[in-house]
């Protein structure tokens, strides 16, 4: 599709574009400057301006295009082109690179006003809020965010070298590329220190004020930014990522005092990190590290207790790949739209091998049925939000975890609250129940493991020995191995019954998202916020194979019956369907979601797939033909989790909230 910017053309999308010059409705060029094609609206919500993602031939751009509205406003066109001057004399690969001629106006066909437009860099990959999403809002351990914190100092130590502070540090306002980079976006806001701006200061009517609530240091609510109110910024960030809270939480905002009392909510952060954090945030301006070279010379000794493990760095960007092509395939007699792209086959060490590839399946085009969410009961009872859910083998008990540090086991089929199970000291993230139901495994942000006694509530053992969060567990189907995979990259095998770590695990380079033993309980499936999934030999921990061909995070994990099929949810918006008898076959590509796919599960026959996804739907998917059946509408959220009774008739799913819903899934 090739669109029109024109905000005043009939019809924007017209069929027919993609082939033209010029709008078939306003007669508006299509070709800007010549060289961008515009293919699709990113967003009309981001403040001032309209986003969106145009091709130079291959290449793709983001295309920001300042509101018509504001054409005429002086101090939104001054901002806007702020961004284009700043962007030019940046050269880091934490800063979106932009073209010589990047700014540029565009006059539309009988138009007397023309459109401020900017161009510049995609960056492949989310926002630092999307990513707390996609990872259920875990906080983030200190390792991680120590090697975050090292990467943006480096980036605010380029922009005040030049003169300039950005005024708008916030997770919206940070990207992650697939490499581990993170890129400060969004300089609309960027002043520059001169003689003139410290002479305004404290004239308060010629400064343009930038807000972001919860972000913004009280200084620069006042009008009177200076470089350190970035550092301000920078570490009210930091502490949402550790705490999974906004600064304004009424948990941590204590709003007599206009203060943020946020350490209770990270408890696992050592002292040191604490108080430098509180350092970055103190009300005075003089109080603050006074430049980014002061910050560089606190850091080693932060870095120093995590030495023993090193801090993961950026690796070089992939390569920008051309866009798919479009080939009609009439398959089975129905008319169906497949991507073709070569697929590369690399080996790596140790016989593994990676399908490198971005292949995929064939889908229908056509939109599938819509069906409206049919939700049965609300359960509450939860403090803080609900982080995960389990059920047990007969259907009965449905189990979560919170944020509130609780686990609570309700009645499936009444909602009626059952128990309450306290032990842990932080969030619980991860869930696991042994397949006869007696035995109940939870991970928590505390790093510590608990097992119950599902019968008495009793708690069994406390295993201990990952050094961040704990993301995911796994019972095998033998019910005497435990694995659990961690925000520190490893994953450990427990003897369930004796609590004694077995093995630890070794090779994913972030986060570990999801665990799977295999039907016969001989191999270990792992998927990572490295964007690979890795299979393991369970009785000697030996690495077998990487997969790789998601381009983010992979978020969850399913296994057919018969071994032979796995399935993976990532943060790309798609899923990947895996041949594991045939090693070097690609994965087929199930496209549909519009936001990140989160959970999975699969039916007993192998055949039914339901999905869900930070679009706020579920679908259900024939897996033999890669066809969505049906679109669950309606839900009015992201579905971040989710789970199935046995006999597929209801599900009880949340979000970011303090309530679980159940609901019918249509048969």
């Amino acid at each position: 599709m090739s669109l029109c910017i024109n905000p005043t053309c009939p019809q924007a999308d017209r069929p027919g574009n993609d082939v033209h010059q010029f709008c078939q409705s306003c007669q508006s060029e299509l070709l800007l400057q010549g060289r961008y094609r515009v293919m699709r609206l990113l967003s009309d919500k981001s403040g001032f301006g309209t986003v969106y993602e145009a091709f130079e031939r291959s290449t793709p751009k983001i295309l920001k295009v300042l509101k018509a509205e504001y054409g005429s406003n002086d101090k939104a066109v001054h901002l806007f082109q702020q961004e284009a001057l700043v962007l030019g004399q940046l050269s880091h690969p934490g800063i979106p690179a932009i073209d010589t001629d990047g700014y540029f106006q565009y006059l539309p066909h009988a138009s007397q006003e023309p459109l401020h437009c900017l161009v510049m860099e995609k960056i492949d990959g989310p926002n630092l809020r999307e990513w707390m999403r996609q990872q259920g809002n875990h906080p983030i351990h200190e390792r991680q965010a120590l090697g975050w914190l090292k990467q943006l100092v480096e980036i605010l130590d380029l922009v005040h070298q030049k003169n300039y502070f950005h005024r708008d540090i916030k997770p919206e306002n940070i990207m992650l590329r697939p490499n581990g980079q993170l890129v400060l976006v969004d300089f609309g806001a960027a002043r520059e220190m001169t003689l003139t701006y410290l002479q305004q200061i404290g004239k308060t009517g010629g400064i343009t004020r930038i807000s972001s609530a919860g972000y913004t240091p009280p200084e620069q609510e006042k009008g009177q930014a200076v470089p350190q109110s970035d550092f301000y910024a920078l570490g009210c960030t930091l502490i949402y990522l550790l705490t999974g809270k906004q600064p304004t939480d009424a948990g941590m905002y204590d709003l007599f005092n206009n203060r943020i009392t946020w350490q209770e909510h990270a408890p696992q952060l050592s002292a040191a990190f604490a108080d430098f954090l509180d350092r970055l945030i103190a009300e005075k301006v003089s109080d603050r590290p006074q430049d980014t070279q002061e910050i560089f010379k606190i850091l080693p000794g932060l870095l120093a207790p995590h030495k023993a493990i090193p801090l993961p760095e950026p690796q070089a960007a992939p390569p920008v790949a051309a866009p798919p092509t479009l080939i009609k395939s009439p398959i089975a007699g129905k008319k169906r739209w497949m991507v073709g792209s070569a697929i590369a086959l690399t080996l790596l060490a140790g016989g593994g091998y990676g399908l490198h590839q971005n292949f995929a399946a064939q889908w229908i085009k056509a939109p599938s049925p819509e069906v409206p969410v049919s939700i049965v009961r609300n359960l509450s009872g939860h403090t803080s939000y609900v982080n995960c859910l389990a059920i047990s083998p007969d259907g009965s008990t449905l189990i979560s975890g919170s944020a509130d540090t609780s686990i609570k086991l309700w009645d499936f089929a009444t909602g009626k609250e059952l128990r309450t199970l306290n032990g842990h000291t932080s969030y619980v993230n991860a869930l696991a129940i042994s397949p006869d139901g007696k035995i109940l495994a939870s991970g928590g942000a505390d790093t510590t493991i608990l097992i119950w006694d599902l019968a008495t509530g009793r708690i069994l053992h406390t295993l201990r020995g990952h050094a961040g969060f704990i993301n995911a567990l796994s019972i095998n189907r033998s019910g005497n191995l435990l694995a659990s995979g961690s925000a520190d990259g490893t994953i450990k095998i427990w003897d369930l019954a004796t609590g004694i770590t077995k093995r630890t695990l070794r090779g994913h380079s972030s986060f570990v998202n999801a665990l799977m033993f295999s039907t016969n309980d001989r191999t270990l499936f792992s998927a990572s916020a490295d964007t690979t999934i890795k299979l393991w030999t369970v009785d000697t921990g030996e690495e077998l194979r990487t997969l790789t061909g998601h381009s983010n995070f992979v978020n969850s994990l399913a296994i057919s019956p018969d071994g032979n099929t796995l399935i993976s949810s990532s943060a790309d918006k798609t899923i990947k369907v895996w041949d594991l008898s045939t090693p070097t076959a690609p994965p087929r590509t199930l496209i549909g979601h519009t936001n990140f796919v989160s959970g999975l599960a699969l039916n007993a026959d192998g055949k039914t797939l339901l999905s869900s996804s930070g679009d706020q739907t579920m679908k259900v998917w024939d897996l033999q033909t890669g066809e969505v059946k049906e679109t669950l509408m309606g839900y009015g959220a992201a579905i971040n989790y989710f789970v199935v009774s046995p006999d597929w008739m209801a599900i009880a799913s949340g979000s970011e909230s303090k309530t679980i819903k159940i609901w019918q899934l249509p048969r």
